[in-house]
């Protein structure tokens, strides 16, 4: 079975935290709001968003929320790394977080996790590649 192809497409870098779109295959499918992206491979715990890469994505079962989320595997000094709903960087602990809602500066209720999951689940078989990059001319504030 064919894997999706997940593009995060971070669009605005703020003190705490980093905004973006979530794309399945080209499509739009919803707003992320994940931890601050630091220079130069600086990572603090639970703050910082994962390197832009390209990353697989499975479905496993979650041991916090006790059920299947999608989990970006094979990050390099990150683990755990998980797409679920949330609201503010307090949310995330490092993960994606992904919503259908966005507000200026962030995003809100509305979760896209469980869409994406079934998504995943159901048209994909549970696998998919993620590849993380940042829009045309945006850069690193921090």
């Amino acid at each position: 079975m064919k894997k999706a192809f997940l593009s995060l497409v971070r669009t605005e870098y703020l003190e705490d935290r980093t905004l973006g779109e979530l794309y399945v295959d080209g499509t739009f499918f919803c707003y992320t709001l994940e931890d601050t992206a630091r220079r130069d491979g600086i990572k603090i715990a639970g703050k910082t968003c994962i390197p832009e890469g390209v990353y697989p994505v499975a479905l496993t079962m979650s041991a916090r929320f006790g059920r299947i989320t999608p989990e970006v595997q094979e990050v390099p000094g990150f683990s755990g790394i998980r797409i679920h709903g949330g609201n503010r960087p307090e949310d995330t602990e490092g993960c994606i977080l992904a919503a259908y809602n966005k507000l200026p500066g962030g995003i809100i209720q509305g979760t896209a996790e469980k869409s994406l999951t079934v998504l995943l689940s159901q048209r994909y078989g549970g696998g998919a590649w993620l590849l993380i990059s940042s829009a045309s001319g945006k850069t690193l504030n921090t």
